[in-house]
C-alpha cells in the first residue's frame, strides 16, 4: 500500500541518485545508430525523456522498439551516436558503462525470472544490500509489500514460476525490478500477458508507483490506447526512424504524416481542395488546423469526429441543412459503441438507389448507442472540430 510519502512500507522506492533528485532530461540519446550486420535496425536517433516521466514508443513489429530498450539498457551498444542517463555518458565513442552499472531496471517481454528460485527468492534478489542482509522477516516483508504493489497476494512468495501464468510472472518481474530502486525503468511490454481488466489495473498500479518514487520510465507497446493513456510523451518508430515525438493528444490529433495518424488509431482520410482555414470534401466543407498546404491535398478526421444521424424519410438535405447524406453498408458492434461503415451520395436523402450506390467515398465512422445502426439506413453526416490536412493523396 502507497502511503502519502511516497513510499511503500519497509520499501522506499524514491530513485536514488549521488547528486540528488535529477532535473531536465534524465535520458538522452543523439544521434544514435544501430545495425546488425547489413540490416540498419535504428537510423539517427534523437530522444529525450524528461526527469521523473513515462515516455513510451510505439511501432509496428520490427521497427526497431525493443533495439532502442537494450541500447539504453545496456544490453546492447550503438554504432555511433551517444546515450546519457542522468547527466552521465553511458554509451558513445570510448565509453560503454556496463548494463549492470547503469542504475536502470529493466522488465522485458518473458519476465526471465529464475526457474529453481521461488517468487519470493525471485523478489529478493532486487533487494538492495540493507534488507538482503537484513534478518528473514524483514525480507519477508519486503517482498510482501512489493507482491501487493503489482496486486499479487503475498503467498504467491513460496510458488515458483512455473506454477504461475504469464500474466503472474510478469507482474513478479516487475515487483523484482522495482526491488532494485532503480532511477530508470525499461518496460518491454510488461502487460501484454494480462487479461483486459487486470491490464488496466495493473498499468494504473505502476504508472501511480512509479510516478510517486520519481522513476524515469521507458514503456514499449503495440497497443495504441495503452500507450496514449500510461504516456507523458508518445514517440513513434517506423522502419528504425523517429516520426514523432509529442504529447499523446498532441500525436493522436496532429499527426505529422498519414503513416502516424493511421497507427495511432482509425482515420478517415479524403481527398480535398485546400483553401483559407478549411478544405472541401466528400464531407463537404470542414474546417482545418493551421496548414500552408493550399490546392489538391487530404485532410484527416478521427471517426469519432464525424456525427451521424438518421434521415427522416422526406426530408432533403437541403431541408435539413446537413453537410453530406450516405447510407449505411456495414456495422461492426463493440458493446457501448458501433462502427459504421458509409457510402456517401450527392443526390440527397432522395436520391434514387442507382445513385447512392454508384461508387461514392466510403468512410468509417463510429458511434455511441445505436444511432443509424441498421445496414442499408440513410444518413446524415458532419464534421466537428478541424481536420488535419496532408500534402499526399491518400
Amino acid at each position: 500500500m502507497i502511503d502519502q510519502g511516497g513510499a511503500v512500507g519497509a520499501i522506499d522506492l524514491s530513485a536514488e541518485t549521488e547528486t540528488g533528485s535529477p532535473t531536465g532530461a534524465a535520458i538522452e540519446l543523439t544521434g544514435v545508430n544501430k545495425s546488425f550486420g547489413s540490416t540498419r535496425i535504428l537510423e539517427d536517433i534523437a530522444l529525450s525523456v524528461p526527469a521523473g516521466s513515462r515516455t513510451v514508443v510505439v511501432g509496428s513489429s520490427g521497427s526497431g522498439k525493443t533495439t532502442l530498450l537494450r541500447l539504453i539498457s545496456g544490453f546492447e551498444l550503438p554504432d555511433s551516436g551517444t546515450i546519457t542517463v542522468l547527466g552521465r555518458t553511458v554509451a558513445g565513442p570510448g565509453v560503454a558503462v556496463a548494463a549492470h552499472r547503469r542504475g536502470i531496471g529493466f522488465v522485458a517481454q518473458d519476465g526471465a525470472l529464475f526457474p529453481h528460485l521461488t517468487v519470493g527468492q525471485n523478489i529478493a534478489f532486487g533487494l538492495g544490500p540493507a534488507l538482503r542482509g537484513g534478518t528473514r522477516r524483514q525480507r519477508a516483508r519486503a517482498v510482501s509489500e512489493l507482491l501487493e504493489m503489482v496486486s499479487l497476494k503475498h503467498d504467491f512468495a513460496e510458488r515458483r514460476p512455473d506454477e504461475l501464468s504469464g500474466g503472474q510472472q510478469q507482474r513478479v518481474a516487475l515487483a523484482r525490478a522495482l526491488a532494485r530502486r532503480p532511477r530508470v525503468m525499461l518496460l518491454d511490454e510488461p502487460f501484454s500477458a494480462l487479461d483486459a481488466g487486470l491490464r488496466a489495473a495493473t498499468r494504473d498500479i505502476v504508472a501511480d508507483t512509479l510516478e510517486r518514487a520519481g522513476i524515469t520510465t521507458v514503456l514499449v507497446t503495440h497497443d495504441q490506447a495503452e500507450a496514449m493513456s500510461f504516456a507523458h510523451q508518445l514517440a513513434v518508430l517506423r522502419d528504425g526512424n523517429l516520426c514523432q515525438v509529442g504529447p499523446p493528444r498532441e500525436v493522436y490529433w496532429r499527426p505529422v504524416d498519414l503513416f502516424t495518424a493511421r497507427f495511432l488509431g482509425d482515420a478517415v482520410v479524403l481527398p480535398a481542395t485546400i483553401g483559407d482555414g478549411f478544405a472541401v470534401c466528400a464531407l463537404g466543407t470542414v474546417a482545418v488546423a493551421p496548414t500552408s498546404l493550399r490546392g489538391d491535398a487530404c485532410i484527416m478526421l478521427r471517426p469519432e469526429q464525424i456525427v451521424v444521424d438518421e434521415c427522416e424519410p422526406g426530408v432533403t438535405d437541403a431541408a435539413a441543412s446537413v453537410s453530406c447524406t450516405g447510407q449505411v453498408e456495414a456495422v461492426d458492434f463493440y458493446g457501448p459503441e458501433v462502427q459504421l461503415a458509409v457510402r456517401l451520395f450527392s443526390g440527397g436523402a432522395a436520391a434514387p438507389a442507382s445513385a447512392q450506390s454508384s461508387g461514392g467515398t466510403l468512410v468509417h465512422v463510429r458511434q455511441h448507442g445505436a444511432i443509424g445502426t441498421a445496414v442499408g439506413s440513410r444518413v446524415t453526416l458532419a464534421a466537428r472540430g478541424t481536420a488535419t490536412a496532408f500534402a499526399a493523396r491518400p
